[in-house]
């Protein structure tokens, strides 16, 4: 082993051609920029189901794998060394030993996140992410899998549902606007507490603030609308409403690097995902029968406080964030020179993971493109494929049980006694392959009590 990795270490990992370089640009790179990485850009989002772009980048990948092996592979880029992984092994090696060797506040993330949370964990590094990783794991709860708040959150979830599946039935139809806006109303009770319910010029502000983070490099921040938003959060978090999550932030413990505010809007803006994802599962449902019908019953076996714990519900949700992960790319940055088996990887190497390359790999997984909830009702280990909607290892998502808590519970109070329906077009069918987008703002579905 040792012969091997001193050998490794006398050549650089294998670099892809220029030709190859642009296609990874041009089919991977680019379209999931385009589509937007910190707040999505609908049109942009059903153009891409509409030219099935992340299908064709599954394939590109696939082809460099084919061509060059397992890789790392370095991309021919002049202005920084940049890799990108095709090996289920290398996946977990980097999640697993992130944050050292594999940084997880890479130059891309600093740059776009550095416009709203300048001091959020995910953009931060040594003792300061340490710091502020505990605090986001204690307020969130990151190691229990239903965080001691739900009873009350599954009551708000409750209330919202309820007046907005009263509004569909007068409108007809459940749409993403009408959808979005009961979402948020959740999330800002949740985070902050009821006195923020309706509160939409700050979820507005971040909204902004993230369209500019969009920009990454290329657009100046706008300090006075940040400095804005955090006093319109501050009165939020000040009021530390019982039964929120602001409530914890008052009570948890912080030193001078914790920096508790920077911390909330990264909640906010995790929320927003999770809100497409919740969406994208009751399609998933309603194009499924036999699926659905597992879901009702175990919808009827769980009232109350019992919908904390809806296994399959969850798992259903999980799939939805396989197939269509809403962070499609996990980005890495090396502090120091690595050993692979293929070669050295030079230190400040951004390592690109390209999730649904390892979600939707038809070549290695039977179930790529198919609805595979029972994927999701064992326990996982680094020996498995990764499948890693919530990324994975010490930098896991924080909120890793907590999101699925809130949008298995949201997804129950809407199909609890109600008939939802997809309405066309009919992208998904239990009998055909799954397409390799779905666009939710376009999703629109029929409701009958």
């Amino acid at each position: 082993m040792a012969r091997t990795l001193a050998t490794a270490a006398q050549r650089t990992l294998p670099m892809a051609s220029i030709s190859d370089t642009l296609a990874v640009i041009n089919e991977v790179v680019l379209p999931t920029i385009a589509k937007g990485v910190i707040i999505r850009r609908p049109k942009v989002v059903a153009t891409a189901q509409q030219l099935d772009l992340d299908r064709r980048a599954v394939q590109r990948v696939q082809q460099l794998r084919e061509k060059y092996g397992s890789g790392p592979l370095l991309l021919r880029i002049p202005v920084r060394s940049q890799a990108i992984l095709l090996a289920p092994e290398h996946v977990q090696r980097v999640l697993e030993n992130s944050p050292e060797p594999f940084a997880t506040a890479s130059s891309e993330k600093r740059a776009a996140l550095g416009h709203f949370q300048p001091e959020g964990v995910l953009v931060s590094h040594g003792p300061a992410r340490a710091e502020r990783r505990r605090f986001n794991e204690q307020v969130l709860e990151t190691n229990r899998p239903v965080h001691h708040l739900a009873g009350r959150f599954l009551e708000v979830v409750d209330e919202e549902a309820a007046i907005l599946l009263a509004a569909a039935e007068r409108e007809g139809e459940l749409n993403w606007p009408l959808f979005a806006s009961a979402w948020f109303r959740v999330v800002r009770r949740i985070v902050l507490g009821d006195a923020a319910r309706d509160d939409e010029e700050l979820t507005d502000m971040l909204a902004a603030l993230r369209a500019d983070a969009n920009w990454a490099f290329f657009k100046p921040k706008r300090s006075g609308l940040r400095r804005r938003f955090y006093q319109r959060l501050r009165q939020h978090l000040a009021r530390a409403e019982e039964g929120s999550l602001a409530s914890l932030v008052a009570t948890t413990p912080s030193t001078a690097l914790t920096a508790p505010e920077q911390q909330v809007p990264q909640w906010l803006f995790a929320f927003d995902p999770a809100g497409m994802t919740t969406f994208r599962t009751l399609a998933l449902l309603a194009s499924h029968p036999k699926h659905a019908e597992r879901v009702r019953e175990e919808i009827k076996a769980h009232k109350g406080s019992a919908r904390q714990h809806m296994p399959f519900l969850r798992a259903c949700v999980h799939e939805s964030l396989r197939l269509w992960p809403t962070t499609p790319m996990i980005l890495r940055q090396t502090t120091e020179e690595t050993e692979w088996e293929s070669g050295t990887m030079p230190a400040k190497t951004g390592i690109m993971i390209y999730a649904p390359f390892f979600h939707r790999d038809d070549k290695r997984l039977p179930f790529a493109n198919r609805m595979a909830p029972e994927l999701w009702l064992k326990e996982r280990s680094t020996k498995d494929w990764p499948l890693v909607p919530f990324s994975a290892g010490p930098a896991v998502c924080a909120a890793r049980h907590l999101v699925p808590l809130v949008t298995s519970a949201m997804l129950a109070a809407l199909l609890d006694g109600h008939h939802i329906r997809l309405k066309p077009p009919l992208l998904l069918d239990a009998k055909r392959p799954l397409p390799g987008t779905l666009n939710n703002y376009g999703l629109r579905f029929g409701v009958s009590s």
